[in-house]
């Protein structure tokens, strides 16, 4: 799965700062705002994209509040910013 669908990674980053530090957003509403019909088939990529982001300490992954790796995690996770105290 591609993650160079045209303006993937602005929106996703954009999405995560506008939340704000302590708050998280599901990957869905990532996708949702590139494509409100079709949104289920961007799915692949935005999660590989905030694999990505993550690794580069770009963006933090969650799950049931608590940091995880993206590569490892299974069902629902979100995105946050990263904070200094690493999670």
């Amino acid at each position: 799965m591609t993650t160079a669908l045209p303006g993937l990674r602005e929106t996703l980053l954009r999405l995560v700062e506008q939340r704000g530090p302590g708050k998280t957003l599901c990957p869905s509403e990532v996708a949702r705002a590139l494509d409100s019909e079709h949104w289920r088939d961007l799915m692949p990529a935005v999660r590989a994209l905030g694999t990505q982001l993550a690794e580069a300490g770009a963006i933090a992954v969650f799950q049931k509040g608590q940091r995880v790796d993206p590569k490892t995690a299974r069902g629902p996770i979100r995105y946050g910013l990263p904070t200094e105290k690493g999670g």
